[in-house]
């Protein structure tokens, strides 16, 4: 029995430990990305896997009774809560961006398809220009093969 609990400890602490490794690399993005979006996605991310993992630890230390169940139901919350409330934050700064052309771009639905039509037709030319090429080899190939038969 002493085994199973050494187990179930060890288990636990290793995702504690999993999420609060989680946790320092989220920390380190925040501080290094420059853009707003950049560093929101990066304490998103964290947030959501690192405290994922580390309530998950405390179920598998604690076993399993009514607070490993209200902890579950915590993890349940956040893995909801924390993309919508990040996905909204975004718009608003998207939205609220002075420098948009500094950060981003906006795509206009008509210049992709004439830029997809274009890379289409290229892509095509290039193809049918290879397909010429290697039926000149393969005439090339014949008419050294029949030069060869001849003498």
């Amino acid at each position: 029995m002493e085994a199973i609990e050494w187990i179930k400890f060890l288990a636990g602490a290793l995702l504690l430990l999993l999420g609060t490794t989680i946790f320092i690399f989220e920390m380190i993005g925040v501080f290094r990305f420059k853009y707003v979006l950049n560093r929101m996605h990066a304490a998103a991310m964290g947030d959501t896997l690192g405290i994922g993992a580390c309530i998950l630890g405390l179920i598998i230390m604690n076993g399993m009774n009514l607070t490993s169940l209200k902890l579950f139901v915590v993890i349940i919350f956040l893995w909801f809560s924390s993309p919508v409330s990040s996905h909204l934050i975004a718009r608003l700064e998207v939205t609220t961006d002075e420098e948009q052309d500094k950060h981003y771009r906006r795509l206009i639905l008509s210049q992709v398809e004439e830029s997809c039509e274009r890379n289409n037709c290229e892509e095509k030319n290039r193809k049918q220009e290879s397909r010429e090429q290697s039926n000149c080899e393969e005439k090339c190939r014949v008419q050294a093969a029949e030069k060869e038969e001849v003498k």
